[in-house]
């Protein structure tokens, strides 16, 4: 049986393919959006809270997947840009609720059909029929490895 090589393995590793596509998809956003400063996670929070008025940190965590310390520390930097505000919840004196700022909505405005432009760069990459089934199977497999996580933090 023949050794693979190197790079044939990380041609092969779904960990390292959907790293790089990460990365590529990063720099295709920085590059649509220039030096504006937000990021593809601060666009996800804006997105979020946007769909979601009042949804609390941990809720946040929830929906788009960012550790819950560096969500704390973007939202931290959000609300000192003036992107979002937030304030205690009623249910848990423990707990933030964020919401978007005039400015945020504002940033959220002008920004998502570029954001949009992003997303249509990077499936344009696949052919069109294959598009649909490529977001089916990158939502399983988010899904799949978000419960084997959960299990073993039980």
């Amino acid at each position: 049986m023949a050794r693979d090589s190197a790079g044939n393995r990380l041609e092969r590793s779904p960990l390292h393919l959907l790293h790089r596509a990460g990365q590529c998809a990063s720099d295709v956003f920085q590059t649509e959006l220039g030096n504006d400063e937000l990021t593809p996670r601060q666009y996800a929070i804006l997105l979020t809270v946007s769909q979601n008025e009042g949804l609390s940190q941990t809720q946040l965590v929830e929906r788009t997947g960012i550790d819950r310390s560096t969500l704390a520390d973007v939202v931290r930097r959000m609300l000192r840009k003036g992107l979002l505000q937030r304030r205690r919840t009623r249910d848990d004196a423990r707990a933030y609720a964020v919401k978007l700022t005039e400015e945020g909505a504002r940033v959220l405005k002008t920004h998502d059909p570029m954001a949009r432009k992003v997303d249509e760069r990077i499936l344009s990459s696949l052919p069109a029929p294959q598009r649909e089934r490529f977001l089916q199977d990158l939502h399983a497999i988010v899904q799949t490895l978000n419960k084997l996580k959960e299990n073993a933090d039980k």
